[in-house]
Protein backbone atom coordinates (compact mmCIF):
# COMPACT_ATOMS: atom_id res chain seq x y z
CA UNK A 1 0.00 0.00 0.00
CA UNK A 2 1.26 3.20 -1.03
CA UNK A 3 2.71 5.04 2.48
CA UNK A 4 2.81 8.38 0.84
CA UNK A 5 -0.82 7.81 -0.65
CA UNK A 6 -2.21 7.42 2.76
CA UNK A 7 -0.97 10.75 4.48
CA UNK A 8 -3.36 13.65 4.84
CA UNK A 9 -2.72 17.13 4.03
CA UNK A 10 -3.17 19.49 6.39
CA UNK A 11 -4.45 22.85 5.02
CA UNK A 12 -3.21 26.10 6.64
CA UNK A 13 -6.02 28.70 7.15
CA UNK A 14 -5.95 30.80 4.14
CA UNK A 15 -6.38 27.65 1.67
CA UNK A 16 -9.37 25.85 0.28
CA UNK A 17 -9.35 22.64 -1.74
CA UNK A 18 -12.29 22.01 -4.15
CA UNK A 19 -12.68 18.59 -6.17
CA UNK A 20 -15.27 18.08 -9.20
CA UNK A 21 -15.49 15.47 -11.60
CA UNK A 22 -11.44 14.82 -11.49
CA UNK A 23 -10.06 18.23 -11.54
CA UNK A 24 -8.94 19.36 -7.68
CA UNK A 25 -8.61 23.49 -7.40
CA UNK A 26 -6.47 24.52 -4.55
CA UNK A 27 -7.00 28.80 -3.62
CA UNK A 28 -4.52 30.15 -1.09
CA UNK A 29 -3.48 33.45 -0.63
CA UNK A 30 -0.72 33.35 -3.70
CA UNK A 31 -3.00 32.45 -6.33
CA UNK A 32 -5.19 28.77 -7.62
CA UNK A 33 -3.56 25.99 -9.27
CA UNK A 34 -5.66 23.34 -10.98
CA UNK A 35 -4.79 19.35 -11.50
CA UNK A 36 -6.54 16.89 -13.15
CA UNK A 37 -7.28 13.62 -11.60
CA UNK A 38 -8.27 9.96 -12.67
CA UNK A 39 -12.16 10.43 -12.12
CA UNK A 40 -12.14 7.36 -10.25
CA UNK A 41 -10.27 8.50 -7.05
CA UNK A 42 -11.98 10.30 -4.28
CA UNK A 43 -10.77 13.33 -2.53
CA UNK A 44 -12.44 14.35 1.36
CA UNK A 45 -12.00 17.42 2.76
CA UNK A 46 -12.94 17.44 6.17
CA UNK A 47 -11.91 19.97 9.09
CA UNK A 48 -8.89 21.36 7.00
CA UNK A 49 -7.57 17.47 6.50
CA UNK A 50 -7.51 16.28 2.96
CA UNK A 51 -7.30 12.95 2.22
CA UNK A 52 -6.74 10.99 -1.18
CA UNK A 53 -8.57 7.66 -1.95
CA UNK A 54 -8.33 5.05 -4.26
CA UNK A 55 -11.03 3.09 -5.66
CA UNK A 56 -9.46 -0.45 -5.83
CA UNK A 57 -6.47 -2.16 -5.54
CA UNK A 58 -5.32 -2.58 -9.44
CA UNK A 59 -1.83 -1.77 -9.64
CA UNK A 60 -2.75 1.26 -11.89
CA UNK A 61 -4.70 2.77 -8.90
CA UNK A 62 -1.75 1.85 -6.63
CA UNK A 63 0.53 3.69 -9.06
CA UNK A 64 -1.45 6.73 -9.24
CA UNK A 65 -2.67 7.11 -5.63
CA UNK A 66 1.16 8.46 -3.68
CA UNK A 67 1.46 10.78 -6.84
CA UNK A 68 -2.10 12.57 -6.35
CA UNK A 69 -0.97 12.95 -2.92
CA UNK A 70 2.53 14.31 -3.59
CA UNK A 71 0.34 16.57 -6.42
CA UNK A 72 -2.32 17.99 -4.09
CA UNK A 73 0.69 18.71 -1.33
CA UNK A 74 2.26 20.22 -3.71
CA UNK A 75 -0.25 22.94 -4.68
CA UNK A 76 -1.10 23.38 -0.89
CA UNK A 77 2.47 24.16 -0.11
CA UNK A 78 2.91 26.73 -3.52
CA UNK A 79 -0.22 28.57 -2.99
CA UNK A 80 0.72 29.24 0.54
CA UNK A 81 3.92 29.56 0.66
CA UNK A 82 5.29 29.25 -2.98
CA UNK A 83 8.64 27.92 -4.56
CA UNK A 84 11.86 29.24 -4.90
CA UNK A 85 14.77 27.51 -7.30
CA UNK A 86 18.30 28.90 -7.25
CA UNK A 87 21.07 28.67 -10.61
CA UNK A 88 24.40 29.20 -10.49
CA UNK A 89 26.76 30.12 -13.35
CA UNK A 90 30.15 29.09 -13.08
CA UNK A 91 32.90 29.81 -15.35
CA UNK A 92 34.86 32.79 -16.31
CA UNK A 93 33.02 35.06 -17.90
CA UNK A 94 29.35 34.24 -17.66
CA UNK A 95 26.51 36.59 -16.65
CA UNK A 96 22.58 36.64 -16.51
CA UNK A 97 19.93 39.70 -16.50
CA UNK A 98 16.67 39.73 -15.91
CA UNK A 99 14.34 42.34 -17.75
CA UNK A 100 10.83 41.59 -17.34
CA UNK A 101 10.26 38.04 -17.83
CA UNK A 102 12.64 37.85 -20.06
CA UNK A 103 16.39 36.45 -18.89
CA UNK A 104 19.23 36.96 -21.69
CA UNK A 105 22.35 34.81 -20.77
CA UNK A 106 25.77 35.02 -21.82
CA UNK A 107 27.50 31.53 -21.65
CA UNK A 108 30.81 31.36 -23.31
CA UNK A 109 29.30 31.18 -26.63
CA UNK A 110 29.73 33.92 -29.75
CA UNK A 111 26.08 35.35 -28.70
CA UNK A 112 23.53 35.73 -25.86
CA UNK A 113 20.86 33.14 -25.06
CA UNK A 114 17.61 35.07 -24.48
CA UNK A 115 15.17 32.77 -22.57
CA UNK A 116 11.46 34.07 -22.10
CA UNK A 117 9.92 33.10 -19.17
CA UNK A 118 6.30 31.92 -18.39
CA UNK A 119 4.47 34.85 -16.77
CA UNK A 120 3.18 32.61 -13.90
CA UNK A 121 6.85 32.32 -12.51
CA UNK A 122 9.09 35.84 -11.27
CA UNK A 123 12.94 35.76 -12.75
CA UNK A 124 15.22 37.64 -11.12
CA UNK A 125 18.90 37.79 -11.34
CA UNK A 126 22.23 39.24 -9.25
CA UNK A 127 25.67 39.24 -10.23
CA UNK A 128 27.57 39.72 -6.33
CA UNK A 129 30.99 40.83 -6.16
CA UNK A 130 33.72 38.25 -6.13
CA UNK A 131 31.23 35.42 -6.51
CA UNK A 132 29.06 32.99 -9.48
CA UNK A 133 26.47 34.89 -11.06
CA UNK A 134 22.25 33.78 -9.47
CA UNK A 135 19.27 33.03 -11.16
CA UNK A 136 16.32 32.87 -8.88
CA UNK A 137 12.61 31.89 -9.91
CA UNK A 138 9.91 31.95 -7.80
CA UNK A 139 6.54 31.15 -7.77
CA UNK A 140 3.58 29.41 -6.99
CA UNK A 141 3.63 26.14 -9.17
CA UNK A 142 6.24 23.66 -8.59
CA UNK A 143 6.06 21.69 -11.73
CA UNK A 144 6.70 24.87 -13.98
CA UNK A 145 9.74 25.92 -11.74
CA UNK A 146 11.29 22.85 -12.20
CA UNK A 147 10.73 22.25 -16.08
CA UNK A 148 12.08 25.93 -16.59
CA UNK A 149 15.31 25.74 -14.19
CA UNK A 150 15.36 22.29 -16.14
CA UNK A 151 15.43 23.97 -19.32
CA UNK A 152 17.94 26.80 -18.10
CA UNK A 153 20.45 24.25 -16.92
CA UNK A 154 20.54 22.76 -20.26
CA UNK A 155 22.03 25.76 -22.11
CA UNK A 156 25.24 24.83 -20.80
CA UNK A 157 25.66 21.78 -19.07
CA UNK A 158 28.28 21.44 -16.13
CA UNK A 159 31.14 19.86 -17.60
CA UNK A 160 33.09 17.50 -15.32
CA UNK A 161 36.69 18.91 -15.97
CA UNK A 162 36.68 22.14 -14.34
CA UNK A 163 33.05 22.27 -13.41
CA UNK A 164 31.74 25.13 -15.54
CA UNK A 165 28.25 25.42 -16.78
CA UNK A 166 25.14 25.91 -14.92
CA UNK A 167 23.79 24.47 -11.63
CA UNK A 168 21.57 24.57 -8.65
CA UNK A 169 22.79 26.61 -5.53
CA UNK A 170 24.40 23.51 -3.83
CA UNK A 171 24.47 21.40 -5.84
CA UNK A 172 27.53 18.93 -5.63
CA UNK A 173 29.68 18.26 -9.00
CA UNK A 174 31.84 15.03 -9.58
CA UNK A 175 34.93 16.20 -10.57
CA UNK A 176 37.14 13.91 -13.16
CA UNK A 177 40.98 14.23 -12.38
CA UNK A 178 42.84 15.52 -15.71
CA UNK A 179 45.46 13.67 -17.79
CA UNK A 180 48.34 13.02 -16.28
CA UNK A 181 51.66 14.68 -17.18
CA UNK A 182 53.76 12.42 -19.69
CA UNK A 183 57.17 11.04 -18.75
Amino acid sequence: MSRIGKKSIQLPKDVTVQYEKGTVTVKGAKGTLTQDLDPDFKIENQDGVVTVIRPTEQKRHKALHGLYRALIANMVEGVSVGFKRQLELVGVGYKATAQGNVLELNLGYSHSIYVAVPEELKVAAETPKGKNPTVTLEGIDKQLIGQVAAKIKSLRKVEPYKGKGIRFTGEQVRRKAGKTAAK
